[in-house]
């Protein structure tokens, strides 16, 4: 009787032990010292667990299976690194340049490889159509054209064996048949697509693929019903099954960031009256709607450091009415739209209406240098698409504009600064 209680308590320790570990090692002048690990599902990375640095590096133990893509983000720096798992340990290291990472070295076999594909993959889309155009120009017996030859001949060759690779495998052979831009490549249908969506491993949700062959699938042309086009597809993979909800998902964000408002709207409510047991990807996606539709209480968010208040939080903030912007100092609709409400603001806060600006910024000094010219309440972060709000208030696209009232109800989400001044009667 010992010996089977202490065989499942041995059992018990190796199912609780690291599947995988990932090992990063850092210059010790790196500052950062809190990493997380994002795994994928479809396009969303999913928190996986946090880790505090040791000496010049982390170690992370990984205690579930995982095959796909993974990311490291150092909030502290807000830098990210991505690799990819075959569900084996994952060794790196990196340099440092003015504090941000500038070269990193992939030193498990995995990594290393997928890293030389890629590189080979994004020059041969993007590179490769221009070297064979240009290299008649040169005479076949110069150092140039030689050099060119070989370069052509490299990137027009898959001599990688990628067979013991499963991730990498899956990941290559479907980015090649489904989302790489090649003019000789032979078209894919609405059918191939579906059958792929159909019958794909659990590594369709890890790759990172989802989103791009989605689009893929809306671009499968000419069509004239893009509705029908979308129905055919969730149909065949069953918006009842947690692969279904996924893509389902996916198809409201795409047409959320695209601005389709007609198709998001058909299908988050088919989303919504969905009477089967919904999975965290979709549940979520209309939580998030539900929570920035007109009509509904806009959720709180406790400033950060804010400039021009003395107001802890945006509903401790008291107006009559608020326009909540969205924006981004590396934004070019920003930069030509923002002038038009510093214009109006005056007149805003004679109607007792305030304007309060979350920025999508990365970089403290690109922030600060435009902050300083806005009249407004300002904050932010600093950590980019990171930011909390951006996932919060279902933040798509810079600019965006939500009208609260003094309640914080959602009483209008304008298309453009002209929308938000007409709809305060600024005009």
């Amino acid at each position: 009787m010992k010996k089977i209680v202490a065989i499942s308590a041995l059992l018990l320790a190796n199912s609780l032990s690291a599947q995988f570990k990932i090992n990063i090692d850092v210059p010790a002048g790196f500052n950062p010292k809190e990493v997380y690990l994002y795994s994928l599902n479809g396009s969303k990375d999913i928190l996986t667990t946090k880790e505090m640095r040791k000496g010049n590096g982390w170690q992370i133990a990984v205690t579930k299976p995982y095959s796909g893509m993974m990311k490291l983000y150092f909030p502290e720096g807000n830098m990210s690194v991505n690799f990819i798992s075959e569900n084996k340990d994952v060794k790196m290291k990196f340099d440092t340049a003015n504090g941000k990472i500038s070269n990193i070295d992939y030193l498990d076999e995995s990594n290393f490889l997928m890293n030389n594909i890629q590189d080979v993959q994004q020059k041969k889309e993007y590179i490769l159509p221009a070297l064979v155009q240009i290299k008649d120009y040169y005479k076949a017996d110069t150092q140039f054209r030689k050099a060119l030859d070989t370069e052509i001949s490299r990137l027009s060759v898959d001599a990688q064996d990628i067979s013991r690779f499963p991730f990498i495998n899956y990941y290559n052979t479907n980015y090649a048949k489904f989302v790489e831009k090649n003019p000789a490549k032979k078209p894919v249908t609405h059918d191939e697509i579906i059958d792929f969506l159909i019958k794909s491993n659990e590594m369709l949700e890890t790759s990172s693929l989802m989103r791009p062959v989605l689009l893929a699938y809306l671009n499968v042309g000419p069509s004239t019903n893009v509705s029908a086009d979308v129905d055919k597809l969730l149909k065949a993979v069953n918006t009842e099954t947690p692969r279904g909800q996924t893509v389902l998902s996916e198809l409201i964000e795409i047409f959320d960031v695209y601005e389709m408002k007609d198709l998001k709207n058909k299908y988050l409510t088919e989303a919504t009256n969905l009477k089967c047991t919904i999975n965290d990807r979709l549940a979520g996606t209309i939580a998030i709607n539900k929570n920035t539709e007109i009509g509904a209480k806009f959720p709180d968010y406790v400033f950060n450091k804010p400039t021009k208040t003395s107001a802890k939080s945006l509903a401790a903030v008291k107006a009559d009415k608020k326009v909540i912007v969205f924006w981004a100092s590396t934004c070019s609709h920003c930069e030509a739209e923002l002038p038009k409400l510093i214009e109006k603001y005056n007149a805003m806060k004679a109607q007792k209406i305030e304007v309060i600006a979350f920025s999508l910024d990365s970089e403290k000094a690109a922030y600060d240098n435009k902050v300083n010219n806005l009249p407004w309440i300002n904050d932010s972060e600093l950590k980019g698409w990171y930011s909390s709000y951006a996932d919060t208030y279902n933040v798509r696209a810079t600019p965006t504009y939500f009208v609260l009232d003094a309640n914080n109800t959602i009483i209008a989400k304008p298309d453009h600064a002209a929308d938000v001044i007409s709809y305060l009667k600024l005009n």
